[in-house]
């Protein structure tokens, strides 16, 4: 905000000094408009010697007749309501202000508000309406600002459709979710446009609203479904080939869902489910088949996940010989199982923190953390030194950490040296709340030490009160 108010004054002193209009903003940014009025009013209260004299004096309307386009741009941003709604009615001739009248649209005065909404009205057509539409809709979240969006929607709806279309790859995602809400509501688009929109755009809000559209919209007729089922049950976003595979039960066809068992998203595995279970089966024998075959390449790491999902303990049987498969994420997600099963033995996934994949890695941590204190304190501290990769050292001081005790302050003070420059800072932190626990041993003099050599992470008074905690003297 104070960067944007920055930008605004300086182009608020240029258009004071004469500078045109396009030379001293960029005009196809909203961000710039608002800038502006905000600026024009922080020279005009700190730094009035820079504007020209009416631009304090508060001259009346008549005397603005002689004002060009960049004098006429600070007029309508003027602290003054006066000469606000004054410059509003000499803006009719100047078609590039209408970004500034449409801020004026929402302004707090009522006169100056209803003189710019009868002018943008009148100047609003589907060409300007197109281009200003990410202003309008910036605008619109303002008090007052309903106006501008209820007249963008009026202008667009009975636009021809080009235009419109213009909007929907807009790089503002307001910008997209607003055209999308109007082709749905006015029927622009039919079922595969709003399919292969869902697919393709990045924004969530967007995907939903034209997924659940083409759905909605869909006919019995077996060609449709094609046109609508492929884009969505190909998309890359896991809500879209959500929605596509809850379809494939109303379009009866239940048997495709079960590729998506393995699917790597939790919410595409559930829908599958659903979908294979409203047809009268279980999931479950699904799963197992695939996970049978520990050594199997082309096994799907969401099959491994999968049989934990909707298994039960038994399966554990299943997922402990995939701990050896050649690929990581099959590795990783088969610990994630057994402990979604509750049966991660800490002994024997202990080894794993060795990996050299990260993602098994971090898993194996998250299963052990619950059972940090049976693991061999020295063994974890070992872990933490420099020669180790970075993904070990982190592992091991998480579990140190929730370790606790002497031990996991020594971690601390070595990492407080560590090359990365987050362990460095996550040790220090870690130093710096670290308390005696309560079944540790009081006097323990290495605890002594160990604080002394960081007594720049405490001011005196801390460290001496965290070394009376200790049983040791100030």
């Amino acid at each position: 905000m104070r960067e944007d108010l920055r930008s605004g004054t300086a182009v608020a002193v240029r258009l004071a000094g004469g500078a045109p209009l396009r030379d001293a903003l960029v005009v196809a940014d909203p961000g710039d408009w608002l800038a502006l009025d905000a600026g024009v009013r922080e020279v005009a209260w700190h730094r009035s010697q820079l504007l020209p004299e009416w631009e304090h004096t508060a001259p009346l309307p008549a005397d603005l007749t002689h004002l060009g386009e960049a004098r006429l741009a600070l007029a309508l941003c003027h602290r003054e309501g006066r000469i606000r709604e004054a410059a509003v009615r000499r803006s009719a001739r100047h078609p590039g202000l209408l970004p500034l009248i449409v801020i004026r649209c929402a302004d707090w005065a009522e006169p100056v508000r209803e003189r710019a909404q009868k002018l943008l009205r009148q100047a609003l057509d589907a060409g300007t309406a197109v281009d200003l539409a990410p202003l309008i809709l910036r605008v619109g979240h303002r008090d007052r600002g309903t106006f501008g969006i209820e007249l963008l929607e009026e202008v667009l709806g009975r636009a021809p459709r080009g235009r419109l279309a213009v909007l929907f790859a807009h790089p503002d995602r307001t910008v997209r979710r607003f055209a999308y809400r109007l082709a749905v509501e006015h029927r622009l688009l039919c079922p595969a446009e709003l399919a292969h929109a869902a697919a393709r755009d990045q924004d969530t809000v967007v995907q939903d609203l034209c997924a659940t559209a083409a759905l909605t919209s869909l006919r019995d007729a077996e060609g449709a479904y094609d046109k609508v089922l492929t884009p969505l049950l190909t998309a890359r976003s896991p809500r879209t080939r959500s929605a596509g595979v809850t379809a494939l039960r109303r379009a009866g066809r239940p048997e495709q869902a079960e590729p998506f068992l393995g699917d790597r998203s939790a919410l595409v595995r559930a829908c599958a489910r659903y979908v294979v279970r409203q047809h009268g089966d279980d999931p479950a024998p699904w799963y197992r088949k695939r996970c049978a075959t520990p050594d199997d390449p082309g096994l799907p790491p969401g099959a491994v996940i999968g049989l934990a999902e909707c298994g039960n303990r038994t399966d554990a049987g299943l997922l402990w010989p995939l701990l050896a498969h050649p690929a990581a994420g099959v590795r990783a997600r088969a610990v994630t199982g057994l402990r979604a099963l509750d049966l991660a033995d800490a002994e024997r996934l202990r080894p794993l923190l060795d990996e050299p994949a990260p993602a098994v890695v971090r898993e194996t941590t998250a299963a052990l953390l619950p059972s940090a204190k049976q693991l061999p304190a020295d063994w974890l501290l070992e872990r933490t030194g420099s020669e180790r990769p970075r993904h070990v050292r982190v592992a091991a001081f998480r579990l140190l950490d929730a370790h606790g005790g002497v031990v996991a302050l020594r971690a601390a003070v070595r990492l407080l040296e560590d090359p990365e420059v987050k362990l460095r800072t996550w040790a220090g932190q870690f130093v710096q709340r670290w308390h005696l626990s309560a079944e540790a041993r009081r006097g323990d003099a290495e605890v002594g030490e160990l604080l002394d050599r960081n007594r720049h992470l405490f001011g005196e008074h801390v460290l001496r009160r965290r070394k009376g905690e200790a049983g040791l003297d100030g």
